[in-house]
């Protein structure tokens, strides 16, 4: 066998290149995560220009050298800056002023545009509440709708102001969508509120609902004690995640066997509701995954939510409408489309899927304006 003697001096000097081959390697890791965070800020902000065009939110050097601590020891990382509204001073008050302004003209913009060239075939639905700083205006509720285009791709398609989230104000809402052209979606997913379905038998009754399983899983555990939330949380995922229709209805009554004589309260959430948690099940089993949830809504408003801790909510209602509107539009870069999408045109069209798959066409025209659809998606 080989080996390799090395004196003192050789075995210091062999240690030292090591330790700082580990400090090379971990100065540069956090070099590019730091550039690639930066790279992904402004990216976010991209639609923000001024009357020239120029870009409001860009790169601006970077900062002074720092010294961090890590596992291999002290490094040196050079931070990159950007720089805000073209202005390295920071905000003055009348290019706050101007901000939002404009924020508040494209978000009415928004929401009058005319909706009759595009088909939302899926849409999920959620209201989401932050409080108002300023004056005694209460807490805003912002009512946010995401639809599925026939090509699968996801689109913000209302932010408006909901106050209480009542079956008015979501009727109110969904009646503005239908007179500027939107069709009635083919399934709506959206949490337990009761305005929402209410407002959705009125103004879109031909219009299926499917409960959001994150809500329902949520407030099913809360009507649990701790000490069986773990297997619950099985059972339910038992249904959530069944490979079929027969096998979810199968494992819906065993959580009631098992849980239904001690806590009937919490088990009576998911079997009187057992119909409208279970929808999607009718639809492309690429499409289950997106379905379930209203996650589109929910994962989006993370950025919205922290920043409205670090401001204490926003100062007036109209002020936190374009706030949310415009991170919402920045999210929605970054919105994937639906697994399957050449699958959405068909769902529209009238097909039928049985355990996930396409049994039934529909007849002769239907499905000619099916493939007319899934060839502008292929375009």
């Amino acid at each position: 066998m080989l080996s390799v003697i090395a004196d003192d001096a050789a075995r210091s000097e062999l240690t030292m290149s090591l330790d700082e081959l580990a400090r090379e390697g971990a100065r540069r890791m956090l070099a590019v995560a730091l550039e690639a965070e930066v790279d992904a800020y402004i990216a976010c902000f991209t639609e923000l220009t001024d009357k020239r065009g120029h870009r409001l939110v860009r790169r601006n050097g970077h900062a002074e050298a720092r010294q961090l601590a890590t596992g291999a020891g002290q490094v040196e990382v050079v931070r990159p800056r950007t720089e805000l509204l073209g202005s390295a001073a920071g905000l003055s008050a009348s290019v706050i002023t101007r901000l939002t302004q404009q924020w508040q003209a494209e978000r009415e913009a928004f929401q009058q545009r005319d909706l009759q060239g595009v088909d939302y075939v899926y849409c999920f639905a959620d209201g989401v509440h932050f409080s108002i700083r300023l004056g005694e205006q209460g807490r805003l509720c912002c009512l946010v709708i995401v639809g599925v285009r026939a090509d699968g791709r996801k689109e913000l398609v209302a932010v408006a102001d909901g106050t209480r989230e009542s079956t008015e104000d979501w009727a109110e809402l969904l009646r503005d969508l239908r007179r500027r052209g939107m069709r009635a979606p083919v399934v709506m997913v959206g949490d337990g509120a009761l305005g929402l379905w209410r407002a959705l038998r009125e103004v879109f009754p031909q219009t299926r609902e499917q409960r959001c399983w994150v809500h329902k899983a949520r407030n099913v555990l809360n009507a649990l004690p701790k000490s069986v939330h773990a297997g619950a949380r099985r059972a339910l995922n038992e249904i959530i995640l069944a490979e079929d229709l027969d096998h979810a209805r199968a494992a819906i009554e065993t959580f009631a066997t098992d849980y239904g004589v001690k806590w009937p309260k919490a088990v009576a959430k998911v079997t009187d509701d057992r119909d409208v948690l279970l929808t999607f099940f009718d639809y492309p089993a690429e499409h289950w995954l997106h379905l379930r949830t209203t996650n589109p809504i929910e994962s989006s408003f993370s950025p919205v939510r922290a920043r409205t801790r670090v401001t204490k909510g926003p100062g007036t209602r109209d002020t936190g409408l374009a706030m949310v509107f415009k991170l919402l539009q920045a999210a929605e870069s970054r919105w994937r489309a639906v697994n399957g999408p050449h699958l959405v045109a068909l769902v529209r069209a009238g097909a039928k899927f049985e355990k996930g798959k396409l049994v039934e066409r529909p007849d002769q025209t239907p499905d000619k304006e099916a493939d007319q659809d899934v060839t502008k998606v292929a375009a």
